[in-house]
Formats: C-alpha cells, structure tokens, sequence
C-alpha cells in the first residue's frame, strides 16, 4: 500500500490551479500594494462603523455568553475583548466579531458577499495589538481581507452570496473564514504555499445556517469566522497542509454548497474594480432586506399618524422573503430585526428604526400590534433589492403611496460622514462617555497615523464606573 508523504503533499501545493493561485498571489502581495486614497479612506469608513456598532453591542444578549465562555478560559494574550480583558488574538476576535453583527447594524456588500468588516477588522485588530505591528500593516491586511471575502461572495443576485442564501447559509459566515484569514496572512507574513493552506482550512471549516437568524447564532457566525481564519494562518505557520484546491469552481466548497452549479460565478479580478468602494452602512439596526421598506413606511408615518389603517402592501425584492417575510410575529426584539411586516410596522408608527427601538416594550407597543395584522408582503421578481414600494389603505378610503428607489446607505445613494458621525455618537457615547466617544472618532477616522492603533485600542480599556468595578466585566 503506497502513502502520500507530507513532503509530497507540501509538494503538490506548488501546483496551485487559476482561482488559488490569484487569490494566494494577491494576498502575498499586500505587502508591496499601493492602496489610493479613497480606498484608505474606505477602510476607515468601514473602521468607525465597525467600531460603534461593536462597542454599542458590547452588552447586548447576544454577546454576553461568548464574553463569559472566553474570559473563562483564562488564556494569555496582548488582544484586547473591547471594553473588557486581554486574551489571545483568536478568542479576541471571536467576542469582537460577535459584538459587531450582534446588532445587525454593521457595513454589507451589495453584491452579496455578507458583512465583510465585523470578521476582517476584528481579525486584524487582534493580531495587530498582540504582536505590535504598524497601522500601515494593519490597514493592508483588513482591505485584503475585505476584497478577497467580498469578491468570492459576489455577483449579485445570481451570484454566490445570494445563492448561498437561497439554499439556506449564511455568506458572512462562509467567506468571513477566508476574509480573516487572508488579513492573518498578511499579518503573520506567510508564503505562499503557506497561504494556499489557510484559505483551505477557512474553506473546510466554512457553515452558518439562515435558520439561525434572529438568534444569538448569527452575531456568533461573524466572531468564529473571525476567530477561525486566524486560528487557519496559525496552523499554516506551524506547517499545517489543507486542501489547495477549495476555491476553485469544480470539487470545492461551490459544488458542495452550490450543488446545481447554478450560481453565478465572477471572475477573480484585483486589477480593475475595488469592493471596498461599494461598501453599504445601515442606518436601520435590522437586517438589510428590512430597509427599503422601512424607508418607504418612515416617509408615510406623519401622513398615517392618528388614522386608522385598513391594509400595508409593500413590494419587495425576493431575497427579503429569504430572511424575514416568514417572520410576521416576532417574538424577541432580536428576532423583530428579521421581520419585515415588523419593521414596516415600526416605520408607519414614526419609529427611527435605531438600536434603541429593538426593545420589550416595542414588541408590545399598541400603536404597531394594530398595524402588524394589515401588513402584506409580496416578493416581486426582478426588483431591485436596494428597492420597496408601499401602499397603505386608510379608513375612509384615502389610499397613500411611497417608493424605495434606492435606499440610503447603499453606494449609490451613501451615507455621509456626517451620517457616520451621528450614528457613532449615538451608539458610542452612551457607553463609554462624550469625551472618550469623541477621542475614538477621530482615532478611527485617522487610523493610518502613527500610534493610532494604540489610541484605539487603548480607549478600548473596561469603563470603569467607581473603585473595583468595570461595566464590561
């Protein structure tokens, strides 16, 4: 009986077919890359909306387990659990990537590639403070690890992300593992071949079911991808061999996840497009599906206020039906994240649709469980998904009107700045106070600078509220 020694194997890594040998070679090129200004600027976009939303997370349900599970452990290490201790840089990621999507507020990729920013950023910042490394680096290996996670995952609506989804997975937890693990890549400065097995290893650890959402899985899904794709770069490190052929489109994760071949798939191009560029912000803490029409509802709500509501149809992109339309009573404000009739209800009643409007007490609001049982939702082929369209029959007969063309925050319609600015406030200052909240803001929005990471991380330390006692502990 002939074996397959691990020299040969190693050996066979050299042979790596199209798709791995770009992604291999681009993410060892991160180290020489020139990145445009507005790509650096994209990053730190992504960077202050990674940061609020995590920190206003910081103690939500959602988190608080992994929080506990980890700091259990006792483990060593310079990475700091934002707001709480010090551990290493997998287990650090793990709770910040949970914090990040624990409100489902954070960035998306239109074309369908999940959150990219909750599992790169949390991955980099990790390994950055635990090894000291430079902004410059650090920087480098988040949009790396962006653009490889939002490239595999694109396409649109035929593509992969979105055929992921109609069969059932989650993208950001899919391709968040090779995100991460091409920001460890170029943070631990692997080779190569080196490289090849860790985007394997991220390939066969790769899950995250739908069936999840409105539970305390999905948020989980962003800090494990985050937490694997650097334990991958580890194993890497240490000589681990995977698979190298994972990503290619024949006898991979895409005929096992894809099985009818189905899915659109783009080409791997790094020359002309940035994905960084097309990043999408929420101003609604819900699932993305959700804001179209929350728009759309938010413009009617003086219009319906005081009136008595006979019947809400809203038309809707198909894959908001993939997410939320099976949700027409949710249960728990998390879950009420995932209901489209919910939201729309929210937006009719003059609701923001902001994190602090998930609660108990608007699950029972009056106002909305009268407008819940009026609500219809129809998934209408071909609609674009960053659009919704409502209609409202009010009693008496007048019948009122309002469209979604494109919703705010996506990139052809982009949240400003300013619009960053104020949800940064709004979810940060509650938490850690105006003073350091500001001081954070301007550390992100200049993350780049020399000792910015350290500014960071360092306004990152356990609020502390009086001797002996930390708010995150």
């Amino acid at each position: 009986m002939e074996c397959t020694s691990v020299n040969e194997i190693k050996s066979s890594q050299g042979n790596l077919e199209g798709r791995g040998r770009r992604l291999t070679t681009y993410i060892a090129g991160a180290k020489v890359r020139e990145y445009p200004a507005e790509v650096l600027e994209a990053a730190n976009r992504v960077l202050v909306d990674f940061l609020c939303v995590s920190v206003g997370a910081s103690d939500d349900a959602p988190v608080r387990p992994v929080r506990r599970a980890v700091e259990n452990w006792n483990a060593a290490g310079n990475a700091r659990i934002f707001l709480g201790k010090r551990t290493m840089p997998p287990l650090a990621a793990l709770v910040n990537g949970a914090m990040a999507h624990a409100m489902d507020y954070d960035d998306t990729h239109p074309m369908g590639g999940g959150h990219p920013g909750g599992p790169c950023w949390s991955a980099a910042l990790a390994l950055a403070e635990h090894f000291g490394l430079d902004e410059k680096k650090t920087i480098a290996a988040f949009i790396t690890g962006y653009e490889i996670m939002a490239k595999l995952g694109g396409g649109g609506v035929q593509g992969v992300g979105r055929s992921l989804k109609r069969r059932g997975f989650h993208p950001t937890s899919v391709f968040g593992r090779a995100g991460a693990a091409a920001a460890a890549s170029v943070l631990m400065e692997l080779d190569e071949i080196q490289i090849a097995s860790a985007l394997g290893v991220a390939a066969t650890t790769a899950g995250g079911l739908l069936g999840s959402f409105g539970t305390h899985s999905k948020p989980f899904h962003a800090g494990k991808a985050a937490m694997d794709g650097i334990l991958a770069a580890q194993l890497a490190a240490e000589g681990f061999v995977a698979a190298t052929h994972l990503f290619e489109l024949r006898n991979g994760l895409l005929d096992a996840f894809i099985q009818d071949r189905s899915a659109e798939v783009p080409p791997l191009d790094f020359e002309s497009r940035w994905e960084i560029l097309g990043t999408a912000f929420k101003p609604y803490a819900s699932c993305r599906g959700t804001h179209p029409s929350i728009q759309a509802a938010r413009s009617l709500a003086a219009r319906v206020a005081g009136k008595k509501i006979i019947k809400v149809l809203a038309k809707a992109h198909p894959g908001a039906a993939i997410v939320t339309c099976g949700k027409q009573n949710p249960r728990t404000p998390l879950d009420a994240k995932f209901s489209v009739y919910f939201c729309i209800a929210m937006g009719l009643a003059g609701y923001q649709v902001v994190s602090s409007d998930f609660t108990e007490a608007t699950l029972r609001d009056p106002t909305i469980r009268k407008i819940l049982p009026c609500v219809q939702v129809e998934a209408v082929q071909g609609q674009p998904p960053h659009s919704a369209h409502i209609d409202v029959l009010l009693e008496g007969g007048e019948r009122l009107h309002a469209d979604t063309d494109i919703v705010l925050g996506h990139p052809d319609n982009p949240m400003s700045w300013g619009d960053l600015r104020e949800k940064f406030v709004g979810l940060v200052e509650p938490v850690i106070g105006s003073k350091k909240c500001a001081e954070l803001y301007e550390a992100a929005c200049e993350f780049g600078r020399p000792g910015s990471l350290q500014k960071v991380m360092g306004l990152l330390q356990p609020v502390r509220e009086g001797p002996g006692k930390c708010t995150a502990n």
